[in-house]
């Protein structure tokens, strides 16, 4: 404990409070808290290594935060459903590890209140919760090793969350599933998507989803993949009855 109050008291009023939040957050005392910070910088800051030179923000800790995620998940998978084929286990992985569910996890945890960015908050795509939180694992990996960072997947995303069974019946993609269906039943189709700012700051699209020359969904959002995945999603529900017994 003295150790841990002499290393608080020589960092400022702002770094202390935020390795007390940190700590919270991981569940363990973190032991290069400049490497956390690395974790919620974003790119808009245009922060750079003075040794280095390279650029300094939280996307090289995404991608290896990512990887250690779809690691510890593919472990667990592994150990926890031995009758699973490969096919199997990567449906699963990809169920745990979707970009819909690292947001989620990442609002829960409020990790956006961390980040430093130049640009206003609202202006954020959804996202930044998911990219931050790999960052954050990406963090732990580097300062305290694999097995922390297993314990920290555990903690946070495999025992609150992980529920074998519901997942099985999960649908990670709305939109492929409804084309699928389409081209079993030899049924046209076609997403008309366009830009549709209006009077928001952030940019967004729309799309009218078609089925044989008839509109049956409509979707938008601030990316063309998600207006198609939300209209997918209502022709889905629309259709569901025919969709399930095909």
């Amino acid at each position: 404990m003295n150790f841990i109050r002499k290393i608080i008291e020589t960092r400022s009023k702002e770094d202390e409070v935020f390795f007390v939040d940190l700590k919270k957050i991981i569940g363990f005392t973190p032991k290069n808290i400049e490497l956390y910070k690395k974790a919620f910088i974003h790119r808009s800051i245009k922060a750079v290594d003075k040794t280095t030179g390279h650029p300094v923000n939280f996307e090289r800790l995404e991608f290896l935060g990512d990887a250690m995620l779809s690691a510890v998940i593919a472990s667990y998978l592994f150990q926890e459903v031995p009758s699973g084929d490969e096919g199997y286990l990567t449906q699963m992985r990809s169920k745990i590890v979707s970009r819909e569910h690292l947001n989620e996890l990442g609002r829960d945890l409020d990790l956006l209140r961390f980040v430093k960015s130049s640009i206003s908050r609202s202006k954020f795509g959804e996202n930044i919760h998911g990219n931050v939180f790999e960052a954050l694992i990406g963090a732990i990996y580097l300062d305290r090793g694999y097995n922390y960072c297993k314990k920290f997947i555990n903690k946070r995303v495999i025992v609150p969350y992980i529920d074998v069974p519901k997942l099985e019946g999960k649908i990670t993609s709305y939109k492929s599933l409804f084309i699928e269906w389409c081209q079993k039943q030899k049924k046209d189709f076609l997403y008309d998507v366009y830009e549709d700012t209006g009077n928001d700051e952030v940019m967004h699209f729309s799309v009218k989803l078609y089925l044989e020359g008839k509109i049956i969904a409509k979707g938008r959002a601030t990316s063309k993949k998600k207006a198609e995945e939300t209209a997918s999603k209502r022709a889905y529900y629309a259709f569901q009855n025919e969709m399930s017994n095909s």
